[in-house]
């Protein structure tokens, strides 16, 4: 039996989904856009620094909207569209995030394009402590 998590408050959804799904202890998190949930309509953050914080951001409310942070993440999947241009500066940013010795295994992909026009979108696999 899954669970079907939208999280009040989170980024809205630009596209039919949940913000995140749990099913045995898993929760599957929908990949974020560099969005402003206060204000949503707004511009995207310029460059992919600034766009691949804002991402980070959004998983961590969802996350917390779910009891869980960061530190619950074991795979990201990631998504770049300028991958050549942008890849280095996105890493030096995203590895901010997680501890050295606590990292998530992670893939990341060029793409063409992403919805609202982001240069990055992540999504990703978080596991509830069991015990």
């Amino acid at each position: 039996m899954a669970d079907f998590h939208m999280i009040p408050g989170g980024p809205r959804p630009v596209a039919p989904f949940s913000h995140a799904v749990e099913a045995d202890g898993w929760v599957i998190l929908t990949g974020q856009m560099p969005t402003d949930p206060a204000a949503p309509d707004a511009p995207l953050p310029q460059g992919i620094a600034a766009q691949t914080r804002a991402v980070m951001r959004n998983l961590e409310i969802v996350l917390q909207g779910v009891g869980l942070d960061l530190s619950h993440i074991v795979q990201c999947r990631c998504y770049l569209t300028a991958f050549e241009r942008d890849y280095a500066v996105f890493n030096d940013t995203y590895q901010g995030f997680f501890p050295p010795d606590r990292r998530p295994a992670r893939t990341t992909v060029g793409v063409t394009a992403l919805a609202v026009g982001a240069l990055v979108e992540i999504d990703c696999l978080a596991r509830r402590p069991q015990g």
